[in-house]
């Protein structure tokens, strides 16, 4: 029975893309350490990177380039500021040298030694293999695929075998949703409380705060940063940001200085019904739009979907509940993890395997489960939230506009936080002992649509907007 931690589901890093910037830049670390263990690092005299499927097709547009050579030289997506990325990548161009790891310099022509590959192979479609040439002439490669959300396995699967392992001292097990109410039943707690001891099992009370807090900020600036962040997006379809103006006219004269007086702020102001939707909308438009432009986000459960969880939740805190407090973001964080890691398990978080369903759906039916809770719903409640939102997102396709992050994506965000907080407010007005359609029968709906689905309508851009609208209309 797999077992993920909320931790795996909410992860620090930095845009457009989980799949195919987050995950190839992981990927790229991985190789270098796996080189490194098997003392064959300093050995190295070429690297060269091939790309496949979507990773290919959309990596340009996605950056995932860009992120392969951030990977390779050995930066943390956590950490690395993210105004120093077009520095460096300048750096790497200008010389053709790439210094791996941030130790050996090594000749490399990026436009030669990255190669997209239009081919797809068979275990996955984001797959990029890297290949190192060493001192004797002797070759080595090793294949890694980017499975949505920042996850990076080998077709192996060695490392989530052992990952499994790891986790196998789970004291609640939960593989489906069916299971995480018996466990809710049986122990008389809510979802949060049950997700909380899983995690006890893994880390102190003490990691699991300052970790969530650490989610937590990053998801706070990046909708303040984008609320103040005027001009275009970069990547050539001229997209203008909307987030700032929306800001504007919302925030009036407040005054504040920081994330946290600007939440303060915001409590402050008087909001009518037709400025709730756009609130949420500008928060979770904010978020994308700072993805959309290499910024760092929370990977919620992709970057793709990013803004949906951080503008439900501000919305359970400036227009629910003024007095929400850390518990409150905390318990949110616990619901949405799990929900997601659900779908997981069941389906997939990837839109090149799953169209935006996985993303975009996914998230908003995090979202509503853990606004539920929130909101004093009972756990069956808070599954047909999830189950809600996630019914009215099947279906739904990837494809964006010249392979990037943008059009239709950032507004899909919006839209999958209004659809979530709908979802959770017919939810808590219903019944879930007449509900026709529990979450499990949604999880494994979504697979199989999934599965239907032309690739073409997968994260390719050959269908959809992506063929509708070019680059050359904008």
């Amino acid at each position: 029975m797999e077992s993920i931690s909320v931790f795996d589901m909410l992860k620090i890093g930095v845009g457009p893309s989980s799949s195919h910037t987050l995950g190839p830049w992981r990927a790229a670390r991985r190789w270098v350490d796996d080189l490194k263990s098997k003392g064959k690092f300093y050995e190295i005299s070429e690297v060269s990177v091939d790309l496949y499927g979507s990773l290919s097709l959309t990596g340009k547009g996605h950056a995932t380039d860009i992120a392969v050579l951030l990977g390779l030289s050995g930066f943390d997506p956590i950490t690395f500021p993210t105004e120093k990325i077009e520095t460096e990548i300048a750096q790497i161009t200008s010389k053709n040298r790439l210094k791996l790891n941030n130790e050996l310099e090594l000749p490399f022509k990026p436009e030669e030694c990255i190669r997209f590959n239009r081919k797809f192979l068979e275990f996955h479609p984001n797959g990029i293999t890297f290949r190192a040439v060493l001192n004797n002439g002797k070759k080595v490669a090793s294949t890694y695929y980017s499975i949505g959300g920042g996850f990076v396995v080998q077709k192996e699967r060695k490392r989530a075998k052992k990952k499994l392992e790891k986790f196998a001292h789970f004291p609640f097990p939960i593989q489906t949703a069916t299971d995480l109410l018996m466990h809710c039943t049986s122990e008389g707690k809510s979802i949060s409380e049950m997700v909380l001891e899983n995690e006890r099992s893994l880390r102190s009370d003490e990691a699991i705060s300052k970790g969530l807090k650490e989610i937590w900020d990053v998801m706070l600036d990046s909708m303040y940063t984008g609320c103040h962040t005027e001009g275009k997006l970069p990547g050539g379809l001229n997209v203008q940001r909307r987030a700032f103006d929306i800001h504007k006219n919302l925030i009036g004269d407040a005054k504040y200085s920081n994330p946290e007086e600007w939440v303060e702020a915001i409590r402050g102001t008087t909001v009518k019904f037709r400025q709730i939707l756009k609130w949420v909308s500008c928060f979770a438009l904010a978020v994308n739009e700072v993805n959309a432009s290499l910024g760092r986000v929370v990977t919620a459960p992709t970057n793709g979907s990013a803004g949906v969880i951080p503008a439900v939740l501000m919305y359970y805190m400036v227009i629910e509940n003024h007095d929400a407090d850390f518990d409150d973001v905390q318990k949110f964080m616990l619901v949405a993890g799990e929900i997601g890691s659900l779908f997981k398990k069941g389906a997939t978080i990837s839109a090149a395997m799953g169209g935006c369903q996985a993303e975009i759906g996914v998230s908003s039916a995090m979202a509503a489960g853990a606004l539920a809770e929130l909101m004093g719903g009972t756990p069956q409640q808070v599954q047909m939230a999830s189950e809600i939102a996630m019914e009215h997102h099947l279906g739904l396709t990837c494809d964006p506009i010249g392979g990037l992050v943008q059009v239709p994506c950032i507004e899909r965000n919006a839209m999958g936080a209004i659809k979530a907080i709908n979802a959770c407010e017919m939810a808590l007005d219903g019944d879930p002992a007449h509900a026709k359609v529990p979450l499990d029968k949604v999880i494994a709906t979504m697979w199989e649509t999934a599965k239907d689905m032309n690739t073409k309508y997968k994260e390719t851009s050959e269908g959809g907007l992506a063929v509708k609208v070019s680059l050359s209309d904008c």
